[in-house]
């Protein structure tokens, strides 16, 4: 960004309450970022300049009349395009969506962020409904990596990921069902947060999995995310899944340290896999050693029977999209995409006896996970395995090394945070778990991690996503 211009949400929150910039400013310059590079990255569906422009003028005057609204106050923010927001139309980046779906009104996490005075830039893009992988046949945005245009950014969160990593948006939110917040920080690299299971309400977001999606925070830095969840957390009427209890102070759990924690580091059936690429593992154990240089105490932990979790968890996401789904697929087949459709079809072939199985895999994870944190406060593994694969790629060959379907079934908090470049500069990511409802105890350990780690701070060379160019180093 340009010289006085933060690139964080904690910075530029300093920064509005000196004086020295302003959120009109700001956002002008966000927005003239995306008139140059989204063409490229494919990080919005939908942009509300004039409408930003106007909050971002409300925000000033409230600054100069003494009306501090909070620290997200000025602050551009992106929107996955699952979420309602009453400037514009929610897609689901689909054709089937119904064009009246969330029309001129605001889900409850964006009236929320409205009430802090942020300001909506505008509808990331995302996978088809918030699944499957790139589908080039389709009439909404291609999403490239801005560490190698030639890569993807992760999904489904992807343009949310993009937004934030090349410095277009300074935080936004993205959902998770399955990793769509994890997978995108993880290769981007970004810190992205999926909450607790009814932490966040997801009413007024389209729904893929009904007992396992969630929405949550993306942006540089634990701190950032920390700020975005105060604003979006607690209970709603509106939606009878989410927990309708005192909502925690997450900035202030944010003690710099991890002092007199355990940090638990499972191996078994993340790094010891074959095909886990060496410099992922290289990274992980840096990690690792860097969490102890902040505080923490490391303990071996060994999760018995984890695979068979993932295994659930797709069972269950598969089956729960189907059954939204269902009628549309029988009306409206040739509508979705091409990965959209397979993805969506996949759940015709599980029976309610699979399913049920699947939640009997549930109960029984969640009781392990009970016995792995009795010796451990939370959980450390890689987020992903492998670098972010090519767009011409399978993305599919990638889900044997994707660490995060699991905790979406368990319904607990798990965070990707920044570890360092990989094969060819491209990011990478460790994931921070804990038990339910303890988000501010993982937003802690990342907190932790990257006072002694400065990866969550490198940016990616934006004059080579302008010229086209691959990047070739990381940016600080």
């Amino acid at each position: 960004m340009k010289a006085g211009f933060p690139s964080t949400i904690s910075a530029a929150a300093d920064a509005l309450r000196e004086g020295g910039l302003t959120s009109v400013a700001l956002t002008t310059e966000l927005l003239a970022r995306a008139d140059q590079l989204d063409a490229t990255l494919g990080t919005y569906v939908a942009r509300f300049d004039d409408e930003a422009l106007t909050s971002a003028a409300r925000a000033d005057a409230d600054f100069a009349a003494g009306v501090d609204r909070g620290p997200l106050q000025g602050i551009p923010i992106g929107i996955k395009d699952i979420i309602a927001a009453r400037e514009g139309p929610t897609t689901a980046c689909s054709k089937v969506l119904a064009p009246d779906w969330g029309r001129g009104i605001d889900a409850p996490v964006v009236t929320r962020l409205r009430a802090q005075g942020a300001v909506i830039t505008g509808k990331t893009a995302t996978m088809e409904f918030a699944m499957g992988a790139p589908d080039a046949d389709g009439p909404f945005p291609i999403h490239r990596n801005p560490w190698n245009l030639d890569h993807w950014p992760g999904g489904s969160s992807a343009g949310t990921g993009t937004g934030v990593a090349a410095g277009l948006i300074l935080g936004g939110l993205g959902s998770d069902t399955g990793g769509s917040v994890r997978i995108p920080a993880a290769l981007c690299g970004l810190s992205g947060l999926k909450t607790s299971f009814g932490l966040v309400p997801k009413s007024g977001v389209v729904p893929l999995g009904y007992s396992l999606d969630t929405v949550g925070p993306m942006a540089r830095s634990a701190r950032d995310c920390a700020l975005l969840l105060q604003a979006i957390a607690g209970g709603s009427p509106d939606d009878p899944s989410s927990l309708d209890r005192p909502v925690p102070d997450y900035v202030a759990a944010l003690e710099g340290n991890a002092t007199g924690l355990r940090v638990g580091v499972e191996r078994d059936h993340h790094t010891r896999v074959e095909g886990f690429d060496a410099a992922v593992r290289d990274r992980f154990e840096e990690a690792i050693r860097g969490l102890e240089q902040a505080g923490a105490e490391i303990v071996e932990v060994h999760f018995d029977g984890y695979p068979i979790l993932t295994t659930a968890a797709m069972v269950t996401s598969a089956s729960e999209s189907f059954a939204y789904h269902r009628q549309d697929l029988r009306e409206r087949f040739s509508d979705y995409g091409r990965e959209a459709r397979a993805s969506l079809a996949m759940g015709a072939l599980y029976g309610s006896a699979d399913y049920v199985q699947a939640q009997r895999v549930r109960a029984w994870g969640l009781a392990t996970l009970r016995r792995v944190l009795a010796a451990c406060d939370v959980i450390v593994t890689p987020t992903i395995g492998l670098p972010a694969p090519r767009l011409t790629e399978d993305f599919w060959a990638m889900m044997p090394w994707t660490y995060t379907p699991a905790w979406n079934l368990l319904g607990v908090p798990a965070m990707s945070v920044p570890m360092g470049p990989i094969g060819g500069g491209l990011p990478s990511g460790l994931q921070i778990i804990s038990g339910h409802s303890d988000d501010a105890g993982v937003l802690r350990v990342a907190d932790a991690y990257q006072q002694v780690s400065d990866w969550h701070t490198c940016v990616p060379d934006l004059v080579r996503i302008r010229t086209g160019k691959e990047p070739e180093v990381l940016h600080t």
